[in-house]
């Protein structure tokens, strides 16, 4: 059992005169008390965080003040212990001020000694939750720059997205591509929200076969079924007090969605053959590849399961809307891997940058790290459905040299890889770059290149 977040003052004393005393003299105040007579367990129904202190007697039987200043300490060494003591007990209280006590208090005292230590000790408090509160953001922002690599405004939106959506009890929708990093959004989910010391249990369904799905999510009891010999906990039982990532919720069969929107209804599941309705706390993030609105009107998902998993819905953006985050997701994962295999490092070229940002990347992210593997390891980047990395029958040069050298080889090249792509028009190229003609004219000229280089008649392509 865990004291609730509302208690401000736990107080212990042994003697119920004073221990009903002290309690009136606190809640005339307007704090809130749990007043107990013994120490023992105190410790384990306090939650690192709570936002409260802890007023103790010093002389008890069983557990006493020092003791207990002890144990509360090595669970939370900030959490204000305000120590009641007795004439004989002074050089006791001294030592536990040393030991980290906050105050003591000796008998007799007024009314508003024990008010005044009561308050300032709650503002300490809330000072140091604040301060755990901002480092915890700061922290969980640096952890998601490392999860979710990229500097792209739609990157950016989603580590946003995902901040804000962590510290809610929501249950989460996942919209994404195949290879788009769904689970490891989901894993971000779960690690930044107070869930974090809680199970993560990760199921896909469409992996699943149609015979085993409800068993599996569910459980079941001895008897319920053909070869049902032992009771079984489904994931949703395991996953209690964290989070369950379900992953293809588009591929579930229309009788379990059934029983799954009861669950997010109710909070409850029932395992297949049994008539006991088991609580959960638990959040669910489910993801999917498709458009399940279309699905629900195709009758293929239910409607009211898909409203109701639709209230926070994130979309992760597909690699080929991200522009350079492929350069730097490619490059992080090639790293990674040349550690991981004790190779040195490779550097990209200024060919390879142009082919990896020409590349439209319709395995995603999953897609990429393949690819990075094999650049550290020294084999070619073998895109599927990439051109070769020598187009136009010419080699792409290397330059070494300062920045603006490398920066005006890397364009030429990219742009001279895109002229040797079927385009009908300078104005499809200029499309294909991303730049307005009048500047790709320009870079042309700069760069000594011509439309008529792609073997296509630019006549029908002047500048307006």
């Amino acid at each position: 059992m865990t004291i609730d977040n509302r208690i401000q003052v736990v107080l212990i004393d042994d003697d119920p005169h004073l221990r009903q005393a002290l309690s009136q003299t606190l809640d005339l105040a307007g704090l809130k008390i749990l007043p107990l007579a013994e120490a023992k367990g105190l410790a384990a129904q306090l939650e690192r965080d709570w936002p409260g202190v802890v007023v103790s007697d010093i002389r008890m039987p069983g557990m006493d003040g020092l003791e207990l200043l002890t144990e509360l300490h090595a669970q939370d060494p900030e959490l204000p212990v305000l120590l009641i003591t007795g004439h004989g007990d002074v050089p006791l209280a001294v030592q536990a001020m040393r030991a980290g006590a906050y105050d003591f208090l000796e008998k007799p005292f007024a009314s508003d000694a024990l008010l005044d230590s009561v308050r300032r000790a709650l503002a300490l408090r809330r000072l140091v939750l604040d301060n755990r509160s901002l480092r915890l953001a700061l922290s969980d922002r640096n952890e998601l720059t490392t999860r979710l690599v990229g500097q792209s405004p739609s990157i950016l939106r989603l580590r946003e997205q995902i901040g804000a959506l962590a510290a809610t009890k929501a249950d989460v929708l996942i919209l994404g591509e195949t290879g788009a990093g769904k689970e490891v959004v989901a894993r971000a989910l779960h690690d930044l929200s107070n869930r974090r010391s809680g199970p993560f249990v990760a199921i896909n369904a469409g992996a699943l076969a149609e015979s085993v799905v409800e068993s599996e999510l569910f459980g079941h009891e001895p008897g319920a079924f053909t070869g049902a010999q032992k009771r079984r906990i489904g994931k949703f039982e395991f996953a209690n007090g964290g989070t369950l990532f379900l992953d293809e919720i588009e591929s579930m069969s229309l009788d379990v969605q059934v029983k799954l929107l009861r669950l997010l209804q109710e909070r409850v599941v029932e395992r297949l053959g049994g008539n006991q309705l088991i609580p959960l706390d638990i959040r669910i993030i489910a993801a999917t590849k498709e458009d399940l609105r279309q699905s629900a009107d195709q009758g293929r998902f239910r409607a009211d399961l898909y409203y109701r998993l639709n209230v926070a819905p994130l979309r992760i953006p597909p690699l080929r809307e991200r522009g350079e985050d492929a350069l730097m997701l490619f490059q992080h994962f090639a790293d990674e891997a040349s550690a991981r295999h004790g190779l040195p490092p490779h550097e990209l070229q200024p060919g390879q940058r142009a082919q990896l940002l020409r590349h439209t990347w319709p395995g995603n992210v999953r897609e990429l790290q393949n690819a990075a593997e094999r650049f550290a390891l020294g084999l070619e980047l073998a895109l599927d459905n990439s051109e070769p990395q020598e187009t136009a029958g010419a080699p792409l040069a290397v330059v070494s040299g300062g920045l603006s050298e490398q920066v005006e080889n890397f364009e030429k090249t990219l742009i001279a890889a895109e002229l040797a792509r079927s385009h009908s028009s300078l104005r499809s190229v200029a499309e294909a770059l991303g730049i307005p003609r009048k500047t790709l004219h320009d870079k042309l000229r700069k760069h000594g290149l011509s439309f008529a280089d792609s073997g296509v008649s630019s006549h029908t392509d002047e500048l307006d």
